[in-house]
């Protein structure tokens, strides 16, 4: 199959994008008289800050430097501002999968990539990062995260509190997502807490980015509060090197002085910080970008620097290590009733590890419901089920018949593991900062990351069961089936065993044939291995990395808000040194 079809029919399983989602929008696009195509951009220019990466951090860290200081903003993609497909629920899975489909810079708002390992994922391309393709829910991390980042707590709080005026709201509790939420707690994910921005043990609703009127607010939104006159942020603009001063007093460490970037019609740019120990570069392009970037750079492992042609600047052999994704896995449930559009709004947090969500619409691509009827036969094949079991797979296969060439009313509901404990690497592939670098996350290598799936599942199949949901599937639809529909469809690239049937046969082999990403992936430039706890780079000055990239475990259920959390954290905290070194 052609990585374009594998795309559209994965995504099209999370997105639930077919139902034309009616959206009154009452507020206007923000109007940011700083922001331009690159192609406006001088051919030099000087400032105190330059950021590299307009997404989930970037954005609040530049809105918050521009207070005190002069700042540039370079991002990649274009904005999302008047973009239907980015602003509406609907769109979710056409954001990350159709409006790729030419790849072209220009109009697509994420890259598709595929992992070594053989799973699909996408990394955004977009003002806004990830919160502008993502599937909106915003949860806070827990207490314990914050104090093992070592965190101050208040400014934690503080920060949040800033990112929730403008982009976090309640959302509606409809009846899918009323049933999936009862069915939790009526299957022991306890207590019930209500709805809450808070990480806690048991079954919440949480925050979403999509308003009341159903408009996605994406990080781009904390632009609102930069100081227009000392801002500036360029569009459609890649960063193809980082360039240092290592000349006398930095021979020894060199120092981050200027970036060389492209704009959209290849135009070459250059952007330099002012002089002064304060001023930096500031990299936040993501969990891919950044290790890739400071490769790029010259900094990074020796040997493998070398084999590309890039001349070594900093023999760092952890950058580009600990790359983690959290897997997914998932099993649509057909309903005989209607449901609501909903990405993930009620989610169960388990204590052993899992957290549980769910999503659902009116009808998904054809291409799915085609695909599904094969698995069935395949199921019915099988000489050694009871014959009540086959009597279920064989009306199941009826059924799925029927509306092949009908509507499927559908829910989804997946399990992510805490964490997780497996961990690969990341790669250069080319020289090109445009094309996606080799990463390698090992899902599931670490025995403890599968048996946190398997008990996922276990949740998952309870809840489907539950009386709480019942309005929702059809009885005679056995998990048995549902699970070897899921096997059947085409979700990753990972390799099968030798022997695979194509049926359901343990909740092990499940999870790894059917692993799916949450696009959750972080690592590769981590606090302690290529960061210092102010997020400096060990062996240069004048440059930090800021973004998911950072971590060692994605924070809380859904890691959005906390990564624009830390943008605004570590803004204030590197605004307050400045004020403290002027005295």
């Amino acid at each position: 199959m052609m990585d374009l079809e594998l795309w559209k029919i994965t995504f099209t399983l999370y997105g639930v994008i077919s139902l034309l989602y009616s959206t009154c929008y009452c507020e206007k696009a923000p109007n940011y008289s700083f922001m331009k195509p690159a192609t406006f951009a001088p051919q030099v220019s000087y400032f105190d800050y330059i950021i590299i990466g307009g997404g989930t951090a970037g954005c609040g860290l530049a809105a918050t430097l521009s207070k005190g200081a002069r700042v540039l903003l370079l991002e990649r993609g274009g904005a999302p501002y008047g973009n239907k497909i980015v602003e509406q629920m609907s769109g979710f899975g056409a954001n990350l999968g159709d409006s790729n489909s030419d790849n072209n810079l220009a109009t697509s708002t994420a890259q598709p990539f595929v992992s070594e390992d053989g799973v699909v994922s996408a990394r955004a391309r977009v003002l806004g990062g990830g919160s502008a393709v993502n599937a909106g829910f915003y949860s806070r991390a827990s207490p314990d995260y914050v104090a093992k980042a070592g965190w101050a707590g208040s400014l934690v709080n503080e920060s949040y509190a800033w990112v929730e005026k403008k982009v976090a709201f309640k959302p509606p509790m409809l009846e899918f997502q009323s049933a999936f939420r009862d069915g939790l707690v009526e299957v022991g994910v306890k207590p019930y807490n209500g709805f809450t921005y808070d990480h806690i043990e048991g079954t919440k609703i949480g925050g979403t980015i999509f308003d009341h009127n159903g408009k996605r607010h994406t990080a781009a939104d904390l632009l609102e509060y930069a100081t227009p006159d000392s801002t500036v942020v360029y569009l459609f603009a890649t960063v193809h090197k980082i360039m240092f001063q290592t000349k006398g007093q930095y021979s020894k460490k060199p120092r981050a002085h200027g970036v060389i970037f492209r704009d959209s019609k290849g135009g070459k740019h250059k952007a330099y910080v002012k002089a002064g120990e304060m001023n930096e570069i500031i990299i936040s392009a993501g969990a891919l970008g950044s290790p890739q970037l400071l490769m790029l750079s010259g900094i990074g492992p020796k040997a493998h620097l070398k084999e590309k042609g890039i001349q070594v600047l900093v023999d760092q052999p952890m950058v580009g290590q600990g790359m983690t994704d959290n897997p997914m896995n998932a099993v649509m449930i057909p309903s005989p009733n209607p449901v609501e559009i909903s990405l993930i709004q009620a989610v169960g947090i388990t204590d052993f590890g899992t957290y549980i969500e769910a999503a659902s619409g009116t009808t998904f691509a054809n291409s799915i419901i085609h695909s599904i009827p094969a698995a069935y036969k395949t199921s019915n094949n099988l000489q050694d089920k009871d014959q009540k079991t086959q009597l279920y797979d064989q009306k199941a296969h009826e059924f799925m018949n029927s509306l092949a060439d009908g509507k499927l009313y559908a829910g989804l509901i997946l399990e992510k593991i805490k964490g997780p404990i497996s961990s690969g690497h990341l790669l250069l592939k080319t020289k090109n900062p445009s094309d996606n670098p080799s990463v390698t996350f090992n899902y599931f290598k670490e025995k403890k990351d599968l048996n946190r799936c398997v008990k996922g599942m276990e949740t998952i199949i309870k809840v489907i069961k539950s009386k709480s949901f019942s309005q929702f599937r059809f009885s005679e639809l056995s998990i048995e089936g549902l699970l070897t529909t899921m096997l059947n469809l085409p979700l990753n690239r990972c390799p099968k065993p030798a022997n695979d049937t194509g049926t359901f046969t343990t909740l092990e082999q499940f999870c790894k044939d059917t692993v799916m990403t949450i696009w959750h992936y972080h690592g590769g430039c981590q606090v302690g291995r290529v960061v210092d706890k102010d997020y400096k780079v060990f062996n240069v000055s004048g440059l930090r990395v800021i973004d998911g990239s950072t971590l060692y475990a994605s924070p809380g259920t859904n890691p959005q808000a906390t990564v624009m959390m830390l943008g605004r954290y570590m803004g204030r905290r590197i605004l307050q040194s400045r004020i403290a070194a002027s005295k």
